[in-house]
């Protein structure tokens, strides 16, 4: 993989960090999947980023299971990114801003709704190590056919029941993020895949036109 898409991975996914920590200060309620991880946080224990590397790795096995194939341990680089990332924005955003009026919690979690499928779209273009939990959607829309809106819409609601069961943030926000987060997931793809084609084709001949100028 290029340098240019080591960096195209990495910025996608501080961009999906940025916005599933703008969905839990919200206060609105999270992805079923991040409500988990914060449920499991306040109730057992670790921080919320902790959770997301502990249960890429239990996820990471039912992927190869599905797969009939070796697990794909690379993804808990991903994790541990993504858990680094999360727990960064969440200190961050915690001592830069106080949402009181409920349309600003609104905004804050629509931009940040957005902004996890921008972010999503753009470190799967890259298609090295994927989170796990994203890894199983294109593992589900693969074995059913299905396109990614249903596959990914399906996870959330078996994350739904287990978030649940921990007590973590289920509100509105959960509700929305379960009816549009396939959807906005399903639009950014095709949209990234036509920009970041053009920037990683680019960045790829630049080095060639340099040389060619100096010799």
């Amino acid at each position: 993989m290029s340098k240019a898409k080591y960096v195209v991975y990495v910025l996608g996914i501080f961009i999906l960090t940025l916005g599933i920590s703008f969905t839990i200060q919200s206060g609105l309620g999270t992805s079923p999947f991040d409500a988990l991880l914060v449920g499991l946080s306040i109730n057992v224990g670790l921080t919320v980023g902790s959770w997301e590397i502990i249960i890429a790795l239990l996820l990471i096995g039912c992927n190869s299971f599905l797969k009939r194939q070796r697990p794909e341990f690379l993804g808990l680089l991903t994790a541990f990114i993504t858990g680094i990332g999360i727990d960064m924005w969440l200190f961050l955003l915690h001592n830069l801003i106080t949402l009181e009026l409920w349309y600003s919690k609104v905004v804050y979690f629509g931009i940040g709704l957005v902004v996890i499928g921008l972010g999503t779209a753009t470190y799967l273009h890259t298609n090295f190590a994927p989170i796990p939990v994203d890894r199983l959607t294109l593992i589900i829309q693969e074995l059913t056919g299905k396109n990614i809106f249903l596959s990914r819409t399906f996870i959330y609601l078996v994350f739904l029941i287990m978030a649940m069961i921990f007590n973590g943030p289920i509100g509105i926000g959960t509700l929305l993020t379960v009816c549009l987060g396939g959807l906005i997931l399903n639009y950014f793809m095709p949209f990234t895949k036509r920009v970041l084609d053009r920037i990683l084709t680019h960045s790829s001949t630049s080095p060639n036109i340099d040389t060619d100028i100096i010799e």
